[in-house]
């Protein structure tokens, strides 16, 4: 046999088997209980980076893992295939979307495979495929017969050179992250999903996620956001009308010394008819962009409208209303009252308009402390604030929101952070809405029968903009009610949609229509969902919304999509600069006399800190280089080695040189051809069991790094072990256990022994109870406290017969001197201390 494993044979030589025998192919009508492991699927960039590696890798470990435990295992993969950066390649590179992504599904497929994951590639999906949107299409049709999906006009960013809508993500220092153009504030007619009706389940459905990170529940709870406070109307002085306000602080109405309305609000728009101070005003709010961290970072703005409101509390007490460029329209009534002693927000508008600053909560002996630069957020009572003085704030809130409601003037009510799902998008590489605009007839649904709408393929990108909308023929069609001229929506939906049911369509595919009822509820929930903590509100919301919807219009029967989630952390590496301050790849640089010096000019590297990999730093890692020099099962056991999972992993060479090591010395052992004596080894056969369990146990947790050190030391053990009929019998063992990790490594040396079958089909070792009970312990033997001797006895010994034979010991004799000790102290199973 080769002394050494030849990695790139081996992996050709089994990926061809397995795909041969349909090792990894899920049964609808398995017998077997059933496991659904899934990674997030990825959008195919072109290359797959080593994030990608270390995510798929864990996902791998569980899924062969639970086959070989009995289950029938559903591990798919697909593409999240639409989106902006097809058309910006489009753009750039003269080509089609469509035909640049295709391209860069077939090179990531090619190179997933390389890494031997055991995935059911027959279930492979792409988003951008009429076969899929299609179905999305028929299930957007569906919530919209159910109530669930509407139209209205909304504030939106828009890029005026691209001409697009701009998600809150998109725009940077107030400009389009791709134009550098900046963004203006529109209102457009968008389609909205009602996630707002689901905002309670979303919430309560938390807290039976229990396999969940504590982190991302929280993340998700504070999204959603619910927030009991009081919804009360502002009277304005001197007419008949006012305004309504929320407040999650009723408690400091006393501390008001301002209202302040959005620029978008009906009362604004009013008064800036006759106004042309505020009308520019307006203008100027439109022209920002509508992110929550671009709002509250800019400058607090207002324009005085010369109105008053009437305080419900006092009618004594008249405050000024502002137009304010802070206050959204879209976010609760859009309008406020300003409590600047207590909201930092409220604070620097307060100083900007020289209005006052009444402090209302206070601690103990600080009533008439001022405020100084910092509204005051912390505990205390009520002060300055008439029939509320020495209350709590939440028996105030309690108190003003029984008086609002007993004078008809507020009531209390819960409100919510999270907002309706405006899915609209004016992009052309993305899911065509499914609707037809009719003049006489109004926004008509597709018919069921003409599904899909399939996108045009002869578009231009020439020119900035949606291409739909400046398609010859394409939007203009017969309208489906009352057959006159009509044109299709332009807008496309938001590729979160997209991703929101990917999983239900892995699990049941049928032709006709989006998933089987009954064959989805077989597979789901998934059991264990794999992914980076930046999809941890928005994808995963969306998805538990989708789920949820689905199940509301009778649909499925199924609450949470995922019973379980992991957020992996992230690969890292150094960084390098060049004198010249440039980032350097790591390739080069070289290692010189104990610093870093670049290779094409000889001078010296500045090191930098181990950041995320990332194009702009350079300090990416080619996986396809890394297998082919050390091969792919190496990179999986580095992947999974060092770090616990959860965390950051960094990237080093003598990591995956130890990696490499590791699969060599598997290797010899696997290919060892030693006869082996006809004798036991109980010793060994304890680690081998322990390690059974231990690594069993390690993986149900996602303890991946701690499998890993269980196994190295198995390897050590087995290296050490005198050949008997015990080490022969623990080698194949070995190989089941490293197979999750280096499944190559396993199947060759399975074969090389001549074992029936694939390890894949092998079932999972079980550990025998009776070898995990350690009946054996160390006894210490002390004199004077100091260490003196040990030897190992059977558990549970008699205090009387350890006493003699620790005094029978030759040390212990030689030590005395021949004396008796004058006290002999016993802790059973661990100690003998003799005072001499």
């Amino acid at each position: 046999m080769a002394e050494k494993f030849d990695s790139s044979a081996a992996e050709r030589r089994w990926q061809d088997a397995w795909d041969k025998a349909g090792s990894f192919r899920a049964r609808d009508d398995s017998p077997k209980p059933k496991a659904y492991v899934l990674e997030m699927f990825p959008y195919p960039s072109g290359r797959i980076h080593i994030g990608h590696v270390r995510n798929y890798t864990m996902g791998d470990v569980i899924a062969r893992t639970r086959r070989a435990q009995g289950f029938e295992v559903l591990h798919p993969m697909g593409w999240d295939a639409f989106g902006m950066p097809a058309e910006n390649a489009a753009m750039e590179r003269k080509v089609h979307p469509g035909a640049w992504t295709r391209a860069n599904i077939a090179n990531m497929k090619a190179q997933l495979q390389r890494l031997g994951f055991a995935l059911d590639w027959s279930r492979e999906l792409a988003t951008c495929d009429p076969e899929y949107y299609g179905h999305e299409q028929a299930l957007f049709l569906d919530m919209l017969a159910a109530g669930l999906v509407y139209r209205k006009e909304s504030a939106v960013n828009w890029d005026p050179v691209d001409n697009t809508v701009l998600a809150n993500e998109q725009v940077i220092d107030g400009r389009g992250w791709r134009s550098g153009a900046l963004v203006e504030r529109r209102r457009l007619s968008q389609w909205f999903l009602r996630i707002t009706d689901f905002a309670d389940e979303l919430l309560e459905g938390l807290a039976t996620l229990d396999a969940w990170p504590e982190k991302v529940r929280l993340m998700q709870e504070n999204w959603i956001g619910r927030s009991r406070g009081m919804k009360f109307r502002f009277a304005l002085a001197g007419r008949d009308d006012g305004f309504e306000v929320f407040t999650t602080r009723p408690d400091t109405l006393f501390g008001a010394s301002f209202a302040a309305i959005a620029a978008e609000h009906p009362l604004a728009l009013a008064l800036a008819e006759t106004d042309p101070a505020l009308a520019a005003f307006i203008a100027e709010c439109r022209a920002g962009g509508t992110a929550t961290a671009d709002i509250e970072t800019q400058e607090k703005r207002g324009h005085d409208t010369g109105l008053e409101v009437i305080h419900p509390l006092d009618p004594a007490i008249r405050l000024p209303v502002f137009v304010a460029n802070f206050v959204l329209m879209d976010y609760g009534t859009g309008a406020v009252f300003g409590c600047p002693a207590h909201d930092q927000r409220d604070l620097d508008f307060a100083r900007k308009y020289a209005l006052p600053v009444p402090r209302v909560v206070a601690p103990e002996g600080e009533a008439d402390t001022p405020i100084q630069d910092e509204a005051y957020t912390g505990p205390g009572v009520l002060v300055h604030s008439h029939f509320l003085d020495g209350l709590s704030v939440d028996a105030a809130k309690a108190a003003v929101i029984a008086r609002g409601e007993a004078e008809g003037w507020g009531q209390g009510t819960t409100q919510y952070r999270l907002r309706d799902w405006g899915v609209s998008r004016q992009r052309y590489w993305g899911t065509p809405i499914p609707i037809i605009h009719c003049e006489a007839c109004g926004a008509v649904p597709v018919p069921r029968d003409q599904l899909p709408v399939v996108l045009p393929e002869d578009v231009s990108f020439d020119a900035p903009g949606n291409p739909l909308d400046r398609h010859p023929s394409w939007k203009h069609v017969d309208c489906p009610a009352c057959g006159k001229p009509a044109r299709r929506e332009t807008d496309t939906l938001d590729t979160f949609t997209n991703s929101s049911w990917y999983f239900i369509r892995f699990a049941s595919a049928p032709a006709d229509k989006p998933f089987d009822r009954a064959v989805a509820e077989q597979w789901l929930p998934v059991g264990q969902y794999i992914g980076g903590v930046e999809h941890a509100i928005l994808h995963l919301l969306y998805a538990r919304f989708w789920t949820r919807a689905l199940s509301h219009i009778g649909k499925l029967d199924v609450a949470e999509p995922f019973a379980g989630l992991f957020t992996q952390g992230m690969v890292t590496h150094e960084t390098y600069k060049s004198e010249a301050g440039a980032w350097l790849e790591p390739g080069a640089i070289e290692r010189r006399d104990g610093g870093l010096i670049e290779t094409a000019t000889g001078l010296p590297v500045a090191l930098g800190r181990a950041e995320k990999m990332s194009k702009s730093k350079k300090n990416t890692i080619d996986p396809d280089m890394i297998i082919g020099t050390y091969g792919a099962d190496a990179v999986r056991w580095f992947m999974l080695s060092d770090s616990p999972p959860e965390r950051d992993l960094a990237w080093s060479e003598s990591g995956i040189d130890g990696a490499w090591r590791f699969v060599q010395r598997v290797w010899r052992l696997a290919s060892d051809e030693s006869l082996a004596a006809d004798v036991t080894d109980d010793k060994l056969a304890r680690v081998l069991h322990r390690t059974i369990a231990g690594v069993t146990e390690d993986i149900d947790r996602l303890q991946f790094n701690k499998a890993v050190a269980k196994l190295y030391e198995l390897v050590n053990a087995l290296e050490r072990a005198a050949p008997s009929a015990t080490r022969a019998a623990a080698i194949p063992v070995l190989l089941q256990l490293v197979a999750p990790m280096c499944p190559h490594l396993a199947e060759e040396g399975w074969a090389a022994r001549g074992l029936d079958g694939m390890v894949c089909d092998a079932a999972w070792p079980v550990a025998d109870p009776a070898l995990l009970v350690e009946d054996q312990v160390t006894i210490a033997i002390q004199i004077n406290g100091k260490l003196r001797d040990s030897f190992e006895t059977p558990k549970g010994r008699d205090r009387a017969e350890l006493e003699a034979e620790v005094l029978a010991r030759d040390k212990v004799v030689r030590a005395l001197e021949g004396k008796a000790p004058r006290k002999v102290i016993v802790v059973p199973d661990r100690l003998v201390n003799l005072v001499a």
